[in-house]
């Protein structure tokens, strides 16, 4: 007798008890293949939910495939459906198996059913098998011609997929032209909705190889097509409805009554329930009126009540799409939506991705007659228990301060929220009033009255505390405790973790050490000292910088850390309104929720030959480009791998250092006590006691600058050859990529890059600047580690005459695959060469 518990265990339904499951299965299903006994489909539906159960949960069950053929010879539809799902889904991976469907699928797209016979032909297409082509041609012909539109709306998609398993297949057989006949003459909507889908996207894919297909993808956009449709809209489902606005969106009409026309058409879809046929009706009016600027404005203004309609009413996730939208709408026209700002308040029940946008659109419609409640409403935020709608919400006080309305109320409750003694909501505040400060100095002795009495210890967070420190350096002439703050923190230097902070105390305590300098003096010397220890490198080099722009002279020295300062006018946009342009463009699709251009999401199967990253939004191309500045990337202190460039090729090479040309010995990276503390504070007294006078210059080596006054030998590097380029090279990215289309290929080369270049290109834009320096600019970057992929160009210094480049760095294998086009291809060797010399220099100058 079993035991209880073993009794009493039951096999799961989805899970073979044993081995042999399998192998019953396909016994019983073979002895039921030819049975006509009442009741046998009742047994076949439960042999075949066991399959598809087995199947779903990864179970090999490709072993029953015959017996599951032999099997589908039913009427029953039930078990047709559950027979074609096991088909498509071993079909493919199993050809030589799916031979054997063709047979009984072909016979079932003859069947009485019309249902069945759809199916068949849905499963027939989904096989995916290149070699099944043949088999399709007739049963996707006669679906086309069946009298039932359930048939003809599978046959369409049919076509579809057999285009894309062999295209050549599709096109021979004439499958578009008797699309585009069922299309204009088929009274079903739901057909006509699948041809323009399917010819739409095979004359797209055509259109590069085929003039023809490029006429007839230009064909949907005719006037009397456009029409058919939008006559006809009303008949159309729901999807149907926004494939056919899609298309209308791109039609240019002939003249203004044509667009009036046709928005009366659509006026009616500005109130479906629908949120996709709304937004797409909303972006064929936009379209529409770009070049009709009153209209333009009065299309804003009757978008808005549908919009607000949508947000409003179903999901969280549908009103955050909406939201999407109605925020791009907000942000290129914000005075027509000011007098709504109340239905961009935050409900309690709403996520948090929802009130970040509606903040976000508050900041937006912010102006002078509605300040007051925004901020009045942004304040109660501000107490909420949620700690980042909290934080957004300061920032959102802060964006509107920065946009010079009301600015008296806002920074007196920006100095309310420090008094709420929560860390979170001081830390946003302390980054707010330090940007407020930047555009208003006027206000510097409120807040600092206010700042003044903020322990440093009780701010944490790193932004917070750097900005904290940086108010305490520019205006420690008003805060009597200043250098005594900034005394505590540098005494507690090893347990500051954020180089940023790290950072901003050493250029705060020489603001300081200017405007109060016995005071500040031990302090200062304490910071260098500590600075020059530091294992960072940008630490360790501003304190380097410091120390020895000191020695130099001391006038000197105060004019290039604490100059005369104007206020900040303008806080730079982080994107730039071409990008914006491009998004507006792509209304009503994913562009818009993620707030960036397509190329920068998308794959690049589909971002076309050529498109720009995000990257280049930190570049500059034109004359200007020599001057552009790259962001620095910031290395964590635990990343000291990073340095093994300086530190560790010091050590070997034994840190012999000479006075190299200086009047002073450099102090050593790893071994600060060749300067220590005492030498630095005696040399602090003599600058202090002639603070006002003149020290004479040292003679300083340029070379040793940024460096330990060692002297690094760069790898071997080719001589770069008699070739002058100009340093201001100019080019739009449309003639380069017009140019790079036409140009043939001059040279494939692959070049070796030295360590030190792999290791710098953690941050790519490293490279940039580098070939910038030679002259050579870069359009384009993009790509993630181990590869990335660079675009450059270069002209000749005499004549405008282009090289262009297009470079693929692998730094696993430390390569860059370089292919060179050339307007003068008589010089792409000479090119090459230069080019390669610059390269070979990158990261060991």
């Amino acid at each position: 007798m079993a035991p209880p518990g073993q009794a009493q265990r039951s096999s799961s339904p989805s899970q073979p008890s044993g081995k042999g499951e399998v192998s019953d299965l396909k016994a019983q299903l073979r002895q039921l293949a030819g049975s006509r006994a009442p009741g046998v489909d009742d047994s076949k539906r439960d042999l075949f939910k066991k399959v598809i159960s087995y199947m779903t949960v990864g179970i090999d069950v490709s072993s029953v495939f015959g017996e599951m053929v032999m099997c589908s010879a039913t009427s029953d539809i039930v078990l047709k459906k559950m027979c074609y799902l096991y088909v498509g889904n071993y079909a493919k991976g199993n050809p030589d198996l799916a031979l054997l469907t063709i047979n009984f699928l072909q016979r079932d797209c003859k069947d009485e059913d019309p249902m069945i016979r759809g199916l068949a032909l849905r499963s027939l297409c989904s096989l995916r098998v290149a070699n099944l082509v043949e088999y399709l041609v007739g049963p996707l012909g006669s679906g086309l011609r069946d009298s039932n539109s359930y048939v003809r709306t599978v046959a369409v998609i049919g076509i579809l997929k057999l285009y894309h398993i062999s295209a050549v297949t599709c096109i021979d057989a004439d499958f578009p032209a008797m699309l585009k006949r069922l299309m204009l003459n088929d009274p079903d909507t739901q057909v006509i909705a699948n041809c323009l889908a399917a010819l739409q996207e095979i004359w797209t894919l055509e259109a590069s190889n085929s003039e023809e297909a490029s006429r007839e993808r230009e064909a949907l956009l005719s006037k009397p097509l456009i029409y058919y449709f939008l006559n006809r809209i009303k008949e159309f489902s729901e999807w149907a409805q926004s494939l056919v606005l899609e298309l209308v969106a791109k039609y240019v009409p002939s003249d203004n009554n044509e667009i009036f026309d046709i928005m009366n058409l659509l006026e009616d879809r500005l109130h479906h329930a629908n949120g996709a046929v709304v937004l797409a009706t909303i972006k064929v009016f936009l379209q529409l009126t770009l070049s009709m600027n009153d209209v333009h404005q009065q299309v804003y203004e009757r978008i808005k009540a549908p919009l607000l309609t949508l947000v409003s009413s179903g999901s969280p996730e549908q009103s955050y799409a909406v939201l999407s939208h109605l925020h791009l709408l907000v942000m290129r026209a914000p005075i027509l939506f000011s007098s709504d700002y109340k239905h961009f308040y935050c409900q309690y029940n709403e996520p948090f991705y929802v009130k970040k946008l509606k903040l976000e659109m508050l900041t937006a419609v912010a102006n002078e007659s509605n300040t007051y409640e925004i901020v009045t409403e942004l304040c109660e935020y501000a107490a909420n228990v949620d700690i980042p709608m909290a934080r957004e919400s300061i920032r959102a006080v802060g964006k509107i301060a920065l946009q010079q309305y009301d600015v008296n109320a806002i920074v007196d409750r920006l100095l309310q929220f420090l008094e709420m003694e929560k860390d979170y909501v001081t830390a946003e505040t302390l980054v707010l009033v330090k940007d407020l400060l930047r555009k208003y100095p006027q206000w510097s002795q409120d807040c600092i009255a206010v700042v003044g009495n903020i322990s440093s210890k009780n701010v944490q967070e790193p932004k917070a505390k750097a900005a904290l420190i940086w108010m305490l350096g520019e205006y420690s002439q008003d805060m009597h405790d200043a250098p005594y703050i900034l005394e505590s923190l540098i005494e507690n230097w090893e347990d500051e973790h954020s180089s940023e902070v790290r950072l901003h105390l050493l250029t705060a305590v020489m603001k300081c050490f200017f405007k109060r300098p016995p005071e500040t003096q031990k302090a200062l010397g304490d910071a260098l000292a500590a600075g020059l220890a530091d294992f960072h490198q940008d630490v360790h080099d501003r304190a380097l910088f410091y120390y020895r722009l000191l020695q130099y002279n001391v006038t000197v020295a105060e004019r290039v850390v604490n100059p005369p300062k104007q206020a900040v006018s303008v806080f730079a946009d982080t994107q730039s309104s071409e990008i914006k342009d491009r998004i507006f463009d792509e209304f009503n699709s994913l562009s818009v929720v993620y707030q960036k251009p397509s190329y920068m999401f998308t794959d690049k199967e589909h971002r076309g030959p050529f498109e720009f990253s995000d990257e280049l939004g930190n570049l500059s191309i034109g004359a200007d480009a020599a001057d552009t500045v790259v962001p620095v990337h910031q290395v964590d202190a635990n990343d000291k791998d990073l340095l093994l460039s300086t530190s560790e090729t010091e050590k070997e090479d034994g840190r012999a250092l000479s006075s190299n040309g200086s009047a002073y010995s450099a102090p050593l990276y790893d071994a600060p006590a060749s300067v220590p503390a005492s030498q630095i504070q005696s040399d602090l007294v003599n600058l202090t006691s002639g603070l006002s006078g003149h020290v004479p210059a040292a003679s300083l080596a340029i070379d040793d600058l940024l460096g330990l006054g060692l002297s690094v030998t760069p790898a071997p590097a080719p001589s770069p050859p008699s070739l002058s380029l100009n340093p201001k090279a100019v080019l739009d990215p449309g003639t380069f990529q017009q140019k790079w289309r036409q140009l043939p290929i001059s040279l494939t080369q692959e070049f070796s890059v030295s360590p030190q270049g792999i290791a710098a290109l953690i941050t790519p834009q490293a490279l940039l600047r580098h070939m910038q320096g030679h002259s050579i600019q870069c359009i384009a970057s993009g790509g993630q580690s181990p590869n990335f992929k660079f675009f450059f160009f270069a002209q000749k210094a005499e004549e405008s005459s282009n090289f262009l480049v297009e470079c693929i760095v692998n730094t696993s294998s430390a390569k860059a695959q370089v292919k060179i086009k050339a307007d003068d291809q008589s010089m792409s060797q000479t090119f090459s060469t230069l080019f390669q010399s610059a390269l070979s220099k990158f990261g060991v100058q």
